[in-house]
């Protein structure tokens, strides 16, 4: 195991070092064809790799190709993003976001995310944040789209161009252009609002490295309402080499609910965590919303226990 380890690992090693002399990283069949190789090397998960014991040549190499993927993946939102929004005036993108590559693995996403907040809490969110959203945020359209239909989002991103590419999307739509709101603002100098969420969505990209992700938690923890939820984007095995890992250790002043780890296409782990104080049955400033149906999240676990072979999954108590 060890020798196959290591031969994935230097194929990771190979691909960065192609990945890092490209001259720019927008989208084109070489740089395409690179992530492609990069992400299909990545998704297995029957390894017993641990990036944090990886050799510092190896930890430095990882936190820069995460850099890489991050921005490439911002070049890719905005590409398809400005396509759907440069669409004749009578159609609206949001019925052309297939031709996303990632499309499919979002509408995963959002399902397997709902399901899981389903089963952490007993009401439906009348208002959720989204932080990170990005020129393309397919987050907040899924979720507000087929599975919380009368809930509002809020996207927060620190790029004014993402927002009005982000806002262009919707805008066509008659529900979702009343239901989506942008704020252009940097996470860490919003402070006032942020108690007013029921769930705050932390994108995986925000927080490239481990101090700078550690810091957008606590600050998220000083100003979220208690009881409120908040559900981040981590990864597992060799995925940690495209994204950036949360660990239990970074979520002090939180109850950690659930690591949701998959096995599929979805490259993503999943993790839910609650601010202590507060109930879990009305929302936040003590509000209560429509209950969620029982027929949704009363499944979760037996859908879980089902397809064992398709996810690993973790339940937590409360981090003192």
């Amino acid at each position: 195991m060890a020798c196959q380890n290591n031969l994935v690992v230097k194929q990771i090693i190979d691909l960065y070092d192609q990945i890092s002399k490209l001259e720019c990283l927008k989208p084109s069949k070489n740089v395409d064809t690179l992530f492609g190789q990069l992400v299909s090397t990545c998704l297995p998960t029957d390894t017993n790799i641990d990036v944090t014991k990886m050799s510092d040549e190896v930890k430095d190499m990882r936190s820069n190709l995460i850099k890489l993927c991050g921005e490439a993946e911002g070049y890719l939102e905005q590409h398809f993003s400005t396509i759907l929004g440069s669409l004749p005036g009578d159609q609206n993108p949001l019925d052309h976001l297939n031709i996303f590559p990632y499309y499919n693995n979002y509408l995963k996403l959002g399902k397997l995310e709902f399901d899981l907040l389903s089963q952490h809490s007993s009401h439906v969110p009348n208002k959720i944040a989204f932080v990170g959203s990005g020129p393309m945020p397919l987050t907040s359209i899924v979720l507000a789209k087929f599975h919380l239909k009368n809930t509002t989002f809020h996207n927060f991103d620190i790029d004014a161009h993402a927002n009005t590419l982000a806002s262009s999307l919707v805008s066509r739509d008659p529900d979702l252009s009343k239901r989506m709101i942008f704020h252009t603002t940097d996470v860490l100098n919003a402070t006032e609002g942020l108690d007013q969420y029921d769930v705050i969505f932390l994108a995986a990209l925000v927080g490239m490295d481990k101090e700078a992700k550690v810091k957008a938690i606590e600050h998220l923890e000083k100003h979220m309402a208690p009881g409120a939820t908040l559900m981040l984007r981590s990864a597992h095995a060799l995925r940690a080499f495209l994204y950036p890992v949360v660990d239990s250790s970074d979520l002090k002043g939180f109850q950690l609910l659930t690591i949701y780890h998959p096995t599929d296409d979805v490259v993503n782990s999943v993790v839910i965590a609650r601010k202590l104080g507060g109930s879990t049955t009305t929302g936040v400033n003590g509000t209560r919303g429509c209950m969620f149906m029982p027929c949704n999240c009363s499944k979760v676990h037996a859908i879980m226990n089902n397809r064992c072979k398709k996810m690993m999954i973790e339940e937590f108590s409360a981090i003192e």
